[in-house]
């Protein structure tokens, strides 16, 4: 990196004023450690972000995507997807600690950094035990593009062994507009129908995306089923 000032290499520049005054490409010239024969460190990070449209394009690349970059081979492209993986679970409270879900706000925290970025449909529940605290996450079924295919005995099988008294369903949509299909208030009443015969309070179904999230319950889409839950 001999165009860089030594003072202003991102190393050197993380000591002195610490990591918020570095740029994102300074950050990942880090997590890259070295560049190449052609290209510094930083160089290779610019390059990285033109190619995949900057950290949030970097949150959703994969393995192959990365690899096409000259100078990232599959360990580079691995160390980028760890280093992403890494600051997304950052985001997520720690696994001690027992979430309680009051509002669909505190599910959102959880579900949207680990799920509102994926480029494929992911669907899953958040099992919750009486007091509505969450027990553990449980991803169901990962689709295609614009479709996920699940069936309420999943649902049901999952809860059943951790011994769940209520659930909120989630998925993605990877298009970005989280607002819920047909098909998915179809699947929510299905669900919905089976939980009763359980015992299992279905509470909410979370569509989550990059930047947010629609609650089916708190905007009222729950209403329109048969078994709709009181508010």
């Amino acid at each position: 990196m001999r165009s860089v000032a030594p003072h202003d290499r991102p190393r050197e520049k993380l000591e002195r004023a610490g990591q918020a005054a570095l740029g994102d490409n300074e950050l990942l010239a880090i997590v890259l450690g070295h560049g190449g024969a052609r290209a510094s460190a930083l160089e290779l990070a610019n390059t990285v972000l033109d190619a995949v449209g900057g950290v949030h394009g970097l949150a959703k690349a994969g393995a192959g995507e990365l690899q096409r970059v000259p100078g990232i081979g599959s360990a580079r492209a691995a160390q980028l997807i760890a280093a992403v993986e890494l600051g997304r679970r950052t985001l997520l409270r720690g696994r001690r600690e027992r979430v309680q879900i009051v509002h669909a706000i505190d599910a959102g925290r959880i579900l949207v950094p680990q799920f509102g970025a994926k480029t494929v449909e992911h669907f899953g529940v958040l099992l919750l035990d009486t007091r509505h605290r969450v027990l553990r996450t449980c991803l169901l079924s990962v689709g295609t593009l614009d479709a996920s295919i699940v069936h309420p005995r999943e649902v049901f099988r999952e809860a059943t062994l951790t011994g769940a008294a209520a659930i909120i369903l989630f998925h993605n949509h990877p298009s970005g507009d989280p607002r819920p299909s047909s098909d998915d208030v179809q699947l929510t009443q299905r669900i919905m129908d089976a939980g009763e015969l359980m015992g299992i309070t279905v509470l909410d179904h979370m569509i989550v995306v990059e930047r947010g999230f629609h609650s089916m319950r708190e905007a009222g889409t729950l209403a329109t089923c048969r078994r709709a839950l009181p508010r």
